[in-house]
């Protein structure tokens, strides 16, 4: 059997190969790079690196040849994403894959109004044509990486001992890249996962202003949570010279947060991970140790 990973010179894809090198032989594996100097460590280590990439369609037929499963891990560039989602998945058809495996993101409905349907729409896209497709399938509908809390609440939170977001009494679903990668790892390397869709995420979904009693409870600092409205947000994001772009994202992440866009407290990692996923309390813990 032949394991293909995407995105493999970025983190997640990166940890999902770590984790599989445990697993099988790495000449079992292959990785999908734009080119061989980005992917040189991948193949220091014995993994099959091939050259190709999403807007080129006969250069990911070639690279898919001879591939029974394929980890296709969703483009960051939000620029014609979908076009390359289907890209893929039409190489990997024509080219005999027998298995995708397609990383989406959590949340509770499709909704063209929601402040994320701007990054939900490819993704809705994509799930649509590769289940149409007829190749067995298995979506990771991906919580929020936890490793990013500390971007909206920032690094210095127990010195400004606030946590600013416009983000309400809205709960979201948390998960650790690293234990989203080791969960792939598994799925890819047994049975039994074809066309299912898992929601990868903690048991139990958490507020900020829960994530501020956290703070409060392990730093002995009373950490306070602000909720502003979103314009206020915004103008403060833009005096600290982020630019307009990020200032917008962050603000459609935070008001999804408040719609509960993200609220599907769900089971599926720990099943996946054979134990317990990391919670958000424990992850806090290790980030602000005394």
């Amino acid at each position: 059997m032949k394991i293909l990973i995407t995105g493999s010179t970025g983190h997640l894809g990166g940890a999902t190969i770590d984790f599989l090198i445990k697993k099988i032989p790495a000449n079992s594996i292959a990785a999908l790079a734009r080119n061989s100097e980005k992917a040189k460590t991948l193949a220091e280590k014995g993994v099959d690196v091939r050259i190709g990439n999403y807007d080129d369609y006969q250069s990911l037929v070639k690279a898919f040849q001879g591939i029974d499963k394929l980890l296709l891990i969703s483009a960051s560039e939000l620029i014609n994403r979908s076009a390359q989602h289907i890209n893929a998945i039409n190489a990997a058809k024509e080219a005999g894959v027998k298995h995708i495996v397609y990383t989406s993101f959590i949340r509770q409905k499709d909704d063209p109004n929601s402040a994320l349907w701007f990054i939900a729409k490819d993704h809705v896209e994509t799930e649509k044509h590769l289940v149409q497709t007829g190749i067995p399938y298995t979506l990771f509908k991906n919580g929020f990486y936890m490793d990013m809390v500390t971007d909206f609440i920032g690094t210095n939170v127990l010195e400004t001992q606030t946590i600013f977001l416009p983000a309400g009494k809205g709960k979201v679903n948390f998960a650790l890249r690293n234990e989203i990668a080791e969960a792939l790892a598994n799925v890819l390397t047994t049975e039994g996962h074809g066309n299912k869709s898992y929601n990868i995420g903690g048991e139990t979904t958490v507020s900020f202003r829960e994530i501020a009693d956290c703070l409060t409870e392990i730093s002995g600092k009373k950490i306070s949570y602000i909720s502003p409205d979103v314009e206020t947000y915004k103008q403060e994001l833009s005096k600290h010279n982020m630019p307009e772009q990020a200032v917008n994202m962050v603000a459609a992440f935070a008001v999804a947060f408040s719609e509960n866009a993200m609220d599907v407290p769900s089971k599926d990692l720990n099943n996946l991970l054979g134990r317990n996923a990391t919670d958000v309390k424990t992850f806090l813990s290790e980030t602000f140790k005394k």
